[in-house]
């Protein structure tokens, strides 16, 4: 197998270069297909037969705890491939993928949230799934946290790297936490290769959106990469052949 591509992307100049040039590519597809499964999820899927027009938040609430999950695991993934290969890279896409893993893990639990009022007549209850998954929020903020207590980058590369390791246990936790222990949250619903729990109508707009927040996740992790590759490389000779724009940008960083 041909690993040039990897060793590649551990420059930061061909990185940065990737990273702007997928950017755009990966942005208008997710703003058009979360448009038009937000207008399916509110308007053309018909009401559950039980939670009637409530459930809609499902096509809000599911794709952001899922994507809450994937991005903590690429963090754990790229932590790992920067401790093992001392990938200065692979620790920036860490970096990068904490602060939008934080804000897809806030409006999971927002809209879950506001999700369980009608249906358990209580905003917060103390179950397996709120309560790792509140858990995993205390991770992202905590490995932001942990980042910036440290004035050297190699230092905080490293620690940051093991929190993000330890803490991906967590993640088959939240997962399979309707399984192991009693919950109040209704079990799997949605399954990409297998028969989903829910009305095949309601099934395509509820993919589309997962896609959706999967590509807009991947657009603003281009834009977090390359601040990143910025801040860690403001004195490399490569940098003076940018644009104007992007040095006044490097300053500003």
């Amino acid at each position: 197998m041909n690993w040039l591509w990897f060793h590649k992307l551990a420059s930061p100049p061909y990185a940065y270069a990737v990273a702007r040039r997928f950017r755009p590519w990966l942005l208008w597809p997710a703003l058009l297909l979360m448009g038009w499964a937000a207008y399916a999820g509110l308007f053309v899927v018909p009401p559950d037969y039980q939670q009637k027009d409530a459930y809609r938040i499902i096509f809000v609430h599911v794709p952001s705890a899922s994507m809450s999950l994937i991005i903590y695991s690429i963090m754990a993934v790229s932590s790992a491939i920067g401790l093992i290969w001392r990938m200065k890279l692979a620790h920036a896409v860490a970096a990068a993928c904490a602060q939008a893993g934080t804000v897809f893990t806030v409006l999971a639990l927002a809209t879950g949230s506001i999700w369980g009022r009608p249906m358990w007549g209580a905003w917060w209850a103390w179950d397996p799934r709120l309560t790792s998954e509140l858990i995993l929020l205390f991770l992202y903020l905590g490995y932001m946290a942990l980042r910036a207590s440290f004035d050297d980058i190699g230092r905080a590369d490293r620690a940051c790297a093991v929190l993000a390791i330890v803490g991906v246990v967590n993640v088959p936790i939240i997962h399979y936490s309707v399984v192991w222990w009693n919950s109040l949250h209704q079990g799997t619903t949605l399954s990409i290769f297998g028969k989903s729990a829910i009305d095949p109508s309601m099934v395509t707009p509820l993919l589309a959106m997962l896609l959706a927040f999967a590509l807009y996740f991947a657009a603003i992790l281009c834009d977090g990469v390359c601040a990143e590759i910025l801040r860690r490389e403001r004195n490399a000779q490569w940098l003076t052949k940018l644009e104007p724009i992007k040095q006044g940008s490097l300053k500003a960083a």
